[in-house]
């Protein structure tokens, strides 16, 4: 049977979803009856690594196919620059591109939005045509300049804070609905005659929860969200308790923001079908990372790199992929590589992709299409990710995270153990930077201010007994691997780093412009 031609790709990131929340993956609560159909003409990844814990940095990687350490956004530099985007390719090779979202790093001003012919961030705080403008032109100016470089994670956290403010209600109404309809929309217009890339993440499994009452009282019945914890720096600062029921009741609120996602995926899904768009459009599910409910003593997705929040779900639909499940190893990163597979589109070819800051080669050992996936040793050029695996004296294949030390989370956190007289010691793992591989059997973390944590993930999948790497040969096998990682990104991350300053003496050297526009939209008095 000669396969469809795939014109378009459907990618759609679910923002802070964990896999064992999933019907897919075993959940059985019924969160995902939309998702779980999928499944069934998909391929169900079951071992995909997530590059860092976070938005910024794995959308990066998603759209440049690189390391965090090799494109550098993060919260101290927390914008994509010097780096081609998969969108900018795409839209060169005349391909119609979108990206619709509302999660406020997905956005001009920290540069991942770069290439894409539409976009929307449906961010209520920093709205499109704001961001497209001044600010986003203030906040290239901050970074340029050595002296001012603190101010950025000053104004991202400022940013971060007023949209928590403002979905801190039910009058936040979830932008869902209107993410579907906008990608409907540009894929209804659109003329290319190469076909269409829409780009999606939804916001709804990301802290605070108030899902809509139709889910909470399907999935949380009597559970009001303004009666439970809805800060996650509170818990982790020891200032909030948090006791089994109340778990429950925010778990609850989990699914239910979950399942209200599902319905309007599965909308848009039984569109592209019903429009005969389905056949031709590869659709491409993950989560960007996955959230922490109260295990390992931690709330959302900071200070840790556990397998509930980088072991995240991965579901594919191509011709040349058989509706089954696969158990090896994966990485997200990856996606970038497949994606230019399908549209059958060479960055190497396309005119305005080379010189400074040119886009990665399309490497058919990192797509997830190719007969040589994960065969290293046939890529041409080899990232620090080959070079680890191929250097080692094993056969086992291992993933890499990375995890910069937080600047908002860390400012956040501190603010909330201020208030309730609580300093937090040195040896806090909030201060720490991260670094772990990961195979389908082992894990090793490396920090510079906690102690180190190595787990056999076959024996222990929940992470709760750690084992010395000298006690255990696979473990030693991944932290050998880890090293090798470290070696090609630059050293390992092992002596302590300073703490980000609070960045707002390098604010009030921002120029008098820009410091008016943040007045005009409310981040300074």
């Amino acid at each position: 049977m000669e396969r469809t031609r795939q014109s378009n790709v459907l990618f759609v990131v679910l923002d802070t979803v964990r896999k064992d929340r999933l019907g897919p993956y075993g959940y059985e609560r019924g969160t995902t009856p939309e998702l779980t159909a999928f499944a069934e003409e998909a391929t169900v990844f079951e071992s995909a690594v997530a590059p860092a814990p976070w938005t910024l940095p794995v959308h990066a990687s998603l759209f440049t196919g690189l390391y965090p350490s090799q494109h550098g956004a993060d919260q101290g530099s927390p914008y994509l620059d010097d780096a081609t985007t998969l969108a900018s390719v795409l839209s060169a090779a005349d391909y119609d591109t979108a990206c619709y979202s509302s999660n406020a790093w997905i956005t001009p001003y920290t540069g991942l939005t770069d290439g894409f012919d539409a976009q929307d961030s449906f961010f209520e705080v920093l709205p499109g045509d704001v961001l497209s403008g001044p600010l986003a032109g203030a906040w290239q100016a901050i970074n340029d300049n050595d002296y001012l470089r603190n101010a950025a994670s000053k104004l991202v956290r400022i940013g971060a804070m007023a949209h928590a403010k403002l979905a801190s209600d039910e009058s936040a109404d979830s932008k869902t609905p209107s993410v579907v309809d906008r990608t409907k929309s540009f894929i209804d217009d659109s003329e290319s005659e190469r076909g269409w890339f829409a780009f999606v993440n939804l916001m709804d499994a990301h802290l605070p929860y108030y899902p809509p009452e139709e889910y909470r009282e399907a999935f949380a019945p009597g559970v009001d969200p303004d009666d439970v914890c809805q800060n996650s720096k509170e818990y982790n600062s020891g200032a909030r308790a948090i006791d089994d029921e109340e778990w429950d009741a925010i778990r609850g609120l989990y699914d239910a923001e979950i399942a209200h996602m599902d319905a309007e995926l599965g909308r848009l899904f039984d569109w592209l079908r019903e429009t005969d768009r389905w056949e031709e459009t590869t659709v491409v599910v993950c989560a960007d990372h996955g959230e922490l409910h109260g295990e390992h003593d931690l709330y959302g997705h900071e200070f840790a790199l556990y397998d509930e929040l980088i072991n995240v779900p991965l579901l594919i639909k191509h011709p040349d992929l058989e509706a089954d499940r696969r158990d090896d190893l994966v990485e997200l990163l990856d996606c970038y590589h497949t994606i230019l597979e399908t549209l059958d589109v060479d960055p190497d070819a396309v005119a305005g992709t080379d010189g400074e800051g040119s886009a990665v080669a399309r490497d058919s050992t990192r797509s997830l299409l190719s007969d040589e996936y994960r065969a290293f040793d046939e890529a041409a050029e080899t990232d620090p990710g080959h070079r680890a695996v191929l250097e080692a004296e094993d056969e086992d294949d291992y993933a890499f995270v990375e995890y910069a030390q937080p600047v908002i989370e860390l400012h956040h956190l501190e603010q909330k153990a201020s208030e309730a007289g609580i300093d937090l010691p040195e040896g806090h793992r909030a201060y720490s930077r991260l670094r772990a591989a990961r195979s389908t059997d082992a894990k090793y973390v490396r920090a510079d201010r906690i102690p180190d944590e190595g787990y056999r993930l076959d024996e222990d999948p929940d992470e709760e007994s750690p084992i010395d790497a000298a006690d255990d040969e696979a473990v030693a096998a991944t932290e050998r691997a880890l090293a090798r990682f470290e070696d090609a990104v630059g050293g390992a991350w092992d002596d302590p780093a300073e703490t980000a300053g609070d960045g707002a003496d390098a604010l009030a050297e921002a120029d008098e412009e820009t410091r008016d526009r943040l007045r005009e939209l409310g981040y300074l008095e």
